[in-house]
C-alpha cells in the first residue's frame, strides 16, 4: 500500500497529490478528487479513494477547520497563505458521501485496511476528518 501510517497523508500517493496540488493555483484538483469517489459506481480503486481522503483534509483546511495531519504539511501551509483560498461550503455534503463510499465494503482501500492490524486506527481516523469536515 506504500503507507507507513494511518493519516491522509502517510502515504506516498496521498503525499504525492498534494505536492501536485500546490504545483497549481486553485482547489480544482480538490474537487475533482472528491468527484472522480462520487462517479465510481463499482469497486472503487484505493489510488482514487487515497486522493478523496487528502482532498478532504484540503477542503476542511480551506474551510478552517484544519487536522492536525494538513497543519504538519508546511508547504501546503505556506500555499494556502500565500493564495488566500477558500473552500466551499457546499461541498462539505459531496464529501461526507465520498467519506461514506470510502467506508464502503466495496471499497479496496478498505479492504487493504481491513488486513492490517491497524484497521479500527484507521477508521477512527476517518471519524476524525469527517468530524472537522462536517463540523
Amino acid at each position: 500500500m506504500g503507507a507507513w501510517g494511518i493519516g491522509s497523508f502517510d502515504n506516498d500517493h496521498a503525499s504525492d497529490w498534494l505536492l501536485d496540488l500546490i504545483e497549481g493555483e486553485d482547489l480544482a484538483p480538490m474537487r475533482a478528487a472528491i468527484a472522480q469517489v462520487l462517479a465510481e459506481d463499482d469497486y472503487l480503486d484505493s489510488d482514487l479513494a487515497v486522493e478523496a481522503l487528502a482532498a478532504i483534509e484540503v477542503l476542511a483546511a480551506t474551510l478552517g477547520r484544519p487536522t492536525a495531519a494538513i497543519q504538519d504539511e508546511a508547504e501546503f501551509q505556506a500555499w494556502l497563505a500565500r493564495l488566500q483560498l477558500q473552500g466551499d461550503p457546499s461541498l462539505v455534503p459531496e464529501a461526507l458521501r465520498a467519506l461514506e463510499r470510502i467506508l464502503a465494503p466495496d471499497s479496496e482501500l478498505r479492504e487493504l485496511w481491513e488486513e492490517t492490524e491497524d484497521y479500527e486506527d484507521w477508521c477512527a481516523d476517518v471519524a476524525r476528518l469527517r468530524s472537522h469536515v462536517g463540523a
